[in-house]
């Protein structure tokens, strides 16, 4: 039995997780309806008591429902220059203090954390959560090869959805993807939804690194619900004709993506259908320490 697993997805049915307890509940339960076994809720940036406050929802939901595994932190150690859809005042540098509040609040719940390698302390905030056992992923960031290779090495194992939000691979500066690609203890996320990169490309990738693709959604609320206005942390996002962005802007904020429909995608692509499956559960699982 394939169980599609989720290591990255902020809500769906109409609903964000961390929010409010039957709205995360709701929103777990519209992605495991489209076929999804089980998801890691991520929080968008958010000042560090609502993080604690989000986290503590996730909590309680994950004790109504065992398809929730945990959270995901995409931030607040992010760039400023690569954050997408995050809310600039709420990205911050990991000094100890923020990084030892985080671990305190999420108490044992944080499964995954994105870090931008450059910021004052990053590296070492990287090893101080790998040691945690939480899954780092270096992601939203302006990080050369060098200094992807620098997090890897320090304990990093995961690239946040590849080549968004991240220099991409040329010539002479093959970028965090480039890196990732290169080591083999890396694994790297991609969201295939045929928006946010091109399918060829990542047909490409699976040949490039087999075994070490995982399938994320990067879903949010407008996921198995209607096109429309949303809010993902607190920026105003509009979904039209299933692409979600930036209220405005031509920014893409998260996907209207279920793990199920990413598989096909992939397939349509020219990936062998066991590949893309595997990419969507036994990777993922394997990384989260499920099987």
């Amino acid at each position: 039995m394939v169980m599609l697993t989720d290591l990255h997805g902020h809500g769906g049915g109409g609903h964000s997780f961390g929010e409010t307890v039957e709205g995360t509940l709701v929103a777990a339960a519209a992605h495991r309806a489209a076929g999804t076994s089980a998801m890691v809720a991520s929080l968008v940036s958010l000042p560090l008591d609502v993080t604690a406050h989000a986290m503590d929802v996730v909590r309680q939901a994950m004790d109504a429902d065992s398809s929730l595994l945990g959270v995901h932190l995409e931030g607040p150690f992010l760039s400023p220059a690569r954050k997408g859809a995050h809310a600039p005042e709420n990205l911050i540098d990991p000094s100890e203090v923020a990084v030892s509040r985080l671990l305190e609040d999420g108490d044992g719940i944080i499964r995954q954390i994105t870090i931008a390698p450059e910021l004052p302390g990053a590296l070492d905030a990287i090893e101080r959560f790998a040691e945690a056992g939480v899954i780092v992923a270096v992601g939203h960031t302006e990080a050369d090869a060098a200094l992807s290779r620098a997090a890897f090495d320090r304990g990093a194992t995961l690239l946040t959805h590849g080549f968004n939000a991240m220099r991409g691979i040329v010539g002479r500066e093959i970028g965090p993807v480039g890196a990732a690609l290169d080591d083999e203890r890396v694994f790297i996320e991609l969201i295939a939804d045929g928006i946010h990169v091109d399918p060829a490309l990542i047909a490409a990738v699976f040949r490039a690194a087999p075994g070490r693709v995982v399938l994320v959604t990067d879903a949010m609320a407008a996921a198995c619900a209607a096109d429309g206005s949303y809010v993902l942390g607190s920026l105003d996002v509009e979904v039209r004709d299933g692409k979600a962005v930036l209220a405005g802007t031509d920014t893409i904020a998260g996907s209207t993506l279920t793990l199920a429909r990413a598989v096909e995608v992939c397939v349509t692509a020219g990936v062998p259908r066991r590949e893309a499956e595997a990419a969507a559960s036994a990777i993922p699982r394997a990384l989260l320490g499920l099987d």
